[in-house]
């Protein structure tokens, strides 16, 4: 990362890497005393979400999202509070919460915080069967339950509701040194994943990248996937899922 013109980051028409020292922080509209760096947005091809790292300093505030759109938070470094709902919540490293689309709410951090945020617009199901809208909540990562997966030996975590009112879910994945994904994935799903620890290779496409912590990746609809954690320590990383939407809306533009 230190030497001139030289870096790891690549964007393809399927995929991205980005890595750390090619973040470009910026101001964030409505935020106090805050700086961004986006990584996934709809200026990518097909793209109907964000994914950004929000740099929140001493005594700063965060701005809301747009109208119609949710926001799902999780603590990478530090402190926040959230106030919702006539409630403040304390949010510490590893801690997450999610808003549905247009509800109130502040975020504040008095000594400063690194945020891992996702927004989209939210896309109202087509099945006259679902009549319920998602709901606010908060957690904590460790405190979700080990998923099972078939066929597979990373441990998987959960920190939305499978319910088909919620239109993405968040995954946060661990693979000790040695460990990989056993399915070559290839799927319209989209995922965004920033590297929370650890190290490892992902095969996107038709190419294979060294990642480590700190590292994000875009990976488009139907891209072939794969990853192997490596080194000596457990790999963590956090995803963003499609979820519960026909592909024939989600990627045709005919929510509403």
């Amino acid at each position: 990362g230190d030497l001139p013109g030289f870096t790891r980051t690549v964007y393809e028409r399927d995929h991205a890497l980005v890595t750390p020292e090619s973040r470009v922080w910026t101001g964030l509209q409505g935020w106090k005393n805050t700086i961004g760096a986006h990584f996934v947005s709809p200026a990518m091809m097909s793209t109907h979400f964000t994914m950004y790292l929000a740099k929140m300093g001493e005594e700063s505030s965060a701005g809301m999202p747009p109208n119609g759109a949710e926001r799902f938070v999780f603590v990478v470094q530090g402190v926040a509070e959230i106030q919702v709902q006539g409630k403040t919540i304390r949010l510490e490293e590893d801690h997450y919460a999610y808003f549905p689309p247009d509800l109130p709410h502040e975020i504040t951090s008095t000594t400063g915080a690194v945020l891992h945020i996702n927004e989209r617009i939210y896309s109202v199901p087509h099945s006259s069967d679902v009549d319920k809208r998602p709901e606010f909540l908060h957690g904590i990562t460790e405190e979700q339950p080990v998923l099972p997966v078939p066929g597979e030996i990373f441990v998987l975590r959960k920190l939305l509701p499978q319910t088909p009112e919620y239109d993405f879910n968040i995954h946060v994945m661990d693979f000790e040194p040695g460990e990989f994904l056993n399915v070559k994935e290839y799927h319209y799903n989209q995922h965004s994943l920033l590297l929370l620890q650890g190290q490892g290779i992902y095969r996107l496409g038709e190419n294979w990248y060294p990642v480590q912590a700190g590292d994000v990746i875009w990976m488009g609809a139907y891209v072939p996937q794969w990853y192997c954690a490596l080194g000596k320590q457990r790999s963590r990383y956090i995803l963003y899922k499609d979820t519960n939407r026909d592909p024939l809306f989600e990627y045709g533009k005919s929510f509403q």
